[in-house]
């Protein structure tokens, strides 16, 4: 995504990792965690040291190479799990953005995340940081704007969401010949278009390693996006549970965990093969169900060249608290 935006005047001073002196280690962090549609979301509100950086990519390749102990420490066992995405709140890098945020799991970073974007939106709420109807929001996928609406839910437009290869079959060794599209929706997906077993909680050990099956063989097959994108994101899809919905889903998320919530990302790939496919028109709703039954309401519109989708969700804080880091604990650090 091209970024447009007005960017700040940068007067950070530089790391001291960049100038060969170690970084110095913080001894509490605060936290507010949520949850959009049952997915979680911890976002670091302080006590993170500010990555350098012009830009909210260069920010997250900062802490990818330099602070990522912290990434582990904030979300991995023992003070979190693999299911919470985490979210460092930054300064914005643009003149009209209210926050940066870097969004992050239990085994790397994300460019972009739906649900905690959302999450965020309630949390900044939460800390009265977010006045007015509309916020901008820099992230490493670029900026994105929410509307705060007056049902306590939040309208994301995403960044552009595109499909990339259709109809692509992988050989899979435990499952066979299975096809899908690859698609972005401001992370990489895999939609399976094969049956893979019923989609439920009860069937939950089959779909994850299903999932990990073919996501292993698309890294073995070599298949990346245009620019050597990892294909880390595998969404399957059935026919949906709940009234009003068009499709129920099960995402896997990168590292061993499932999306709770039917995805934001995952969302906005699935619409942009829709729209691609002459099956979702501009404007049109969709209403995607996760595995546990919550939905998000989408749609899409045309902006130009860029196809831009939209998430409606709520979400709900539901806790604030510190975060103690001490040198002599042995799993300070996390366990990862």
């Amino acid at each position: 995504m091209k970024d447009s935006c007005r960017k700040k005047n940068s007067s950070q001073k530089r790391s001291r990792v960049s100038e060969g002196l170690p970084e110095p280690l913080p001894k509490t962090m605060e936290i507010i965690d949520s949850h959009t549609c049952g997915e979680p979301t911890r976002i670091v509100i302080s006590g993170w040291p500010l990555p350098p950086g012009d830009s909210m990519l260069e920010r997250r390749e900062y802490l990818r190479a330099n602070n990522d102990r912290l990434r582990q420490a904030v979300v991995c066992e023992p003070r979190g799990h693999n299911a919470i995405v985490g979210g460092l709140l930054t300064p914005p890098v643009c003149d009209d953005s209210v926050a940066g945020i870097i969004f992050f799991n239990d085994v790397g970073y994300l460019s972009m995340c739906g649900h905690g974007l959302i999450g965020l939106v309630e949390t900044l709420k939460f800390m009265g940081k977010a006045r007015g109807d509309n916020v901008r929001i820099d992230t490493p996928a670029g900026t994105v704007s929410a509307k705060i609406e007056q049902d306590r839910r939040v309208t994301l437009a995403n960044v552009p969401a595109y499909l990339y290869k259709e109809d692509i079959v992988i050989n899979v060794p435990q499952l066979g010949e299975i096809q899908g599209d690859v698609a972005y929706g401001g992370n990489w997906f895999f939609l399976v278009n094969s049956s893979v077993g019923e989609l439920s909680l009860s069937n939950l050990d089959n779909l994850l390693m299903s999932a990990k099956a073919i996501r292993q063989a698309i890294a073995d097959s070599g298949m990346t996006g245009p620019n050597g994108e990892i294909i880390d994101h595998i969404e399957f899809y059935a026919e949906p549970t709940v009234p009003d919905a068009n499709s129920r889903n099960f995402v896997l998320c990168p590292g061993n965990a499932y999306d709770r919530s039917p995805c934001g990302t995952g969302t906005s790939a699935k619409m942009a093969c829709l729209y691609a496919k002459g099956r979702l028109k501009p404007g049109q709703k969709w209403v995607q169900e996760s595995i546990t039954g919550s939905v998000f309401e989408g749609w899409v519109e045309e902006q130009g060249d860029c196809l831009i989708p939209f998430i409606r969700a709520g979400a709900n804080v539901v806790s604030r608290a510190t975060l103690y880091f001490d040198p002599k604990d042995i799993f300070c650090w996390g366990i990862e």
